[in-house]
């Protein structure tokens, strides 16, 4: 089983797969208003069965991205470090790129894996949207797993790698972000967030199924492996994630929000747009906590 779940019957919202692997729109729902408990229920199954959901055409404030969030956990304040942080509401960060700010997100990554707690969603609002280019690609990594040979499971099996946030932020392309009064965010983020190790293979316990969980920019090494065999196994596992098959590459359009699971997917932000402008509000949300009435 390498795609989505089957599609769910819904009652409070319209749910449509759109790729056979992963993702799905949400429409028939207002997230500028206070969802109740049975409306939110059904979009955390969306979530859980499509992985990453789009709801189009959402004309919503940041503090209502962020209490729309808020349904499925815990909202976490944001850090003024790797991205600048919303005027009006400390839980949102600010993406935003044009001629003078080039995008660097351009790399593989699941959010915040390299945290002890890593994101379970991340909310992504997007306020401005260039005429062409700068889709977002998402991995299905239920089925990356999936597609492994038995003898690959099994070697992969009880394995930890550590994730490390100095991957990412150590390289030359971000160097900008260390300098002028933001080195003081940065090395506030370094120092909160030592090398941490996380299962190579994860069990999702609403799901019961597998998922790898690994990704380029913050996946440093395989853990009591060699540093040859540990970066050629890594080799393999961040090529074979990037098989088309495992993929959904979205065009986004202005008011979409998208809402994805951080445990079972990746992402790529495509930098094909520079110098156009790109803008987008994220918030995420760090545990799983059933909708409250």
């Amino acid at each position: 089983m390498t795609g989505v779940a089957e599609a769910r019957t819904c009652r409070h919202i319209s749910v449509r797969p759109i790729n056979p692997a992963i993702g799905a729109e949400i429409t028939d729902v207002d997230l500028g208003r206070e969802l109740d408990a049975a409306t939110a229920a059904e979009i955390l199954d969306a979530i859980l069965d499509h992985l990453v959901v789009f709801f189009p055409d959402q004309d919503i404030t940041p503090d209502r991205q962020a209490a729309f969030a808020r349904r499925f956990g815990d909202v976490p304040e944001v850090p003024d470090s790797m991205f600048r942080v919303h005027p009006d509401n400390p839980c949102v960060s600010v993406l935003e790129n044009d001629a003078e700010r080039p995008p660097t997100v351009n790399n593989w990554h699941s959010d915040y894996s390299f945290a002890a707690r890593p994101d379970f969603l991340s909310v992504l609002h997007a306020r401005s949207i260039p005429d062409v280019g700068g889709d977002t690609i998402w991995v299905n990594m239920y089925a990356a797993y999936e597609a492994l040979t038995d003898p690959m499971k099994a070697h992969l099996a009880g394995r930890v790698a550590t994730h490390d946030f100095m991957k990412l932020y150590e390289r030359p392309f971000k160097r900008h972000l260390w300098k002028g009064e933001r080195f003081e965010y940065m090395e506030a983020a370094r120092l909160e967030h030592p090398p941490v190790g996380h299962p190579v293979v994860r069990t999702i316990p609403e799901t019961g199924r597998r998922a790898l969980y690994i990704n380029e920019s913050f996946t440093r090494n395989i853990e009591d492996l060699d540093e040859r065999e540990s970066a050629s196994l890594l080799d393999y596992l961040f090529e074979h994630i990037r098989t088309p098959e495992f993929q959904i590459r979205y065009r986004w359009e202005p008011g979409t929000l998208a809402v994805w699971d951080n445990r079972v997917t990746v992402h790529y932000a495509v930098a094909d747009y520079h110098p156009r402008h790109r803008l987008m509000h994220r918030v995420t949300v760090l545990n799983h906590e059933a909708p409250q009435a």
